[in-house]
């Protein structure tokens, strides 16, 4: 009993790892899986990491230093004494000391340099925000491309299986001596160019998955299947398509690229009122603690506990530094950092420019996959009906074999075209939906 209980365990644990294997991915989740896997993605967060700590280094430049420093010095020859006066003697000397400064005054360049360092991070969130949409955009044509594969797959079949009913046909008319031997041949060649057909489409198919799984970074393409997404009634499948005016009035609010371009010009503001910091005095509040001991070689001298306890010393000083002439070098950083919000501003311009572009061609496409898809469905419907009637026609003996083929062959080719315009028709509208701030899916 236990026996058969441990194998029909191992069972179940063996099918049920196979079909997690084999787990039909949708597009959001190979989105997702993408962007949890893919190695630039990983770089772009560790650049983000050492914005995070730059903004902490700047903000902690608010505190105090500490410094503590020990010297040992010995002196040959000529040398001052403990007593202030010169002799021809060795001398040696032990000093420690503890020193601080706190910056009171900056010329506000520490609070700037705090709030640039903090726009650069939001900047670079925003990068990563546009490098995630751009893989995502990948990903979507991959997808699409497998989809589209699949589906040709699936017409392959089907081409097969109607070829395959003919060669039957044509063997039992034979038999009855209705057809002949070239009518059977030439069947079964088309039967034969068919599977051929089929797998070259089952061949791209299997390549479009691997261009897949690479991109998505998994280890191998075994057991990666996709999810077919589901296509609604023609009736509805056709959307109403705003204006490119109006999708790119939405993007300027809500895609990354803008929203970085705003945050580094914003940057560039406060890098100008850093440079200009350094025109105004800055003050520091000093500290220190110190003491010393001192040894002449030949003479007796107080013990090294005693001469450190006698000559501890304390300090406290302010230091106010006045910029007078730093040869031009704060007037040309002034300069450089305008310029450089110069540079910020026709950056931006230049991803308006660069995002109205790809709008008005996602637009333009859209409506061309549109009509497409519509003369596609017109299509196929002309081909359905033109097959049937040859299909009447070939079994009344009133066509011959090489019409049926053709028309056979122009009915695949327009549902091989419906299946095409359909899959480009959803991907554009999501395209759509994606400049407009919307999740890409299907």
């Amino acid at each position: 009993m236990m026996s058969l209980r441990l194998i029909i365990i191992v069972l179940m644990a063996t099918i049920g790892g196979t079909l997690s294997a084999y787990a039909q991915w949708s597009l959001e989740d190979c989105i997702k899986y993408a962007q949890e896997h893919n190695i630039q993605l990983k770089k772009q967060n560790n650049e983000i990491e050492k914005n995070k700590l730059t903004v902490e280094t700047t903000q902690l430049q608010r505190l105090p230093n500490l410094t503590a420093s020990a010297s040992e010095r010995v002196s040959f020859g000529r040398g001052l004494t403990s007593d202030n006066t010169f002799v021809n003697k060795n001398t040696s000397s032990t000093a420690f000391s503890l020193n601080t400064s706190i910056p009171l005054f900056t010329g506000m360049r520490i609070p700037n340099e705090v709030k640039m360092q903090k726009l650069n991070l939001k900047a670079s969130l925003a990068d990563l925000e546009k490098a995630q949409n751009d893989l995502a955009l990948n990903v979507a044509q991959y997808f699409i491309q497998a989809v589209y594969g699949k589906e040709l797959v699936g017409i392959a079949q089907r081409q097969i299986a109607i070829d395959s009913l003919q060669v039957e046909r044509i063997v039992a008319l034979k038999a009855c001596g209705k057809a002949s031997r070239a009518e059977l041949s030439q069947q079964q060649a088309t039967l034969a160019q068919s599977r051929l057909t089929a797998t070259q489409a089952e061949n791209d198919y299997q390549i479009a998955l691997l261009n897949l799984s690479q991109l998505l970074e998994l280890p191998t393409p075994e057991g990666f299947a996709i999810l077919m997404p589901k296509t609604p009634n023609t009736e509805q499948f056709i959307k109403t398509i705003p204006l490119p005016e109006t999708i790119f009035e939405t993007a300027l609010l809500v895609k990354p690229e803008i929203s970085a371009a705003k945050l580094r010009i914003e940057g560039a503001e406060r890098n100008i009122s850093v440079a200009k910091s350094y025109l105004l005095p800055r003050l520091d509040l000093n500290g220190g603690i110190g003491s010393n001991y001192y040894k002449t070689s030949g003479e007796l001298a107080e013990s090294f506990s005693s001469q450190m306890k006698n000559k501890f010393n304390q300090e406290i000083s302010l230091t106010l530094s006045i910029p007078i002439f730093n040869r031009m070098q704060t007037r040309n950083s002034i300069r450089t950092a305008k310029i450089e919000h110069q540079n910020r501003m026709l950056d931006l311009d230049e991803k308006k420019k660069t995002l109205f572009k790809e709008i008005q061609l996602v637009y333009y496409n859209t409506l061309a996959a549109e009509s497409k898809y519509q003369s596609a469905v017109a299509s196929l419907a002309s081909s359905q009906d033109a097959f049937t009637l040859m299909r009447e026609k070939y079994e009344n003996g009133k066509a011959n074999n090489t019409e049926f083929n053709e028309s056979k062959t122009n009915l695949m080719k327009a549902e091989s075209e419906l299946m095409k315009a359909k899959y480009e028709y959803m991907y554009q509208t999501s395209l759509v939906d994606f400049y407009s701030g919307n999740p890409l899916k299907l």
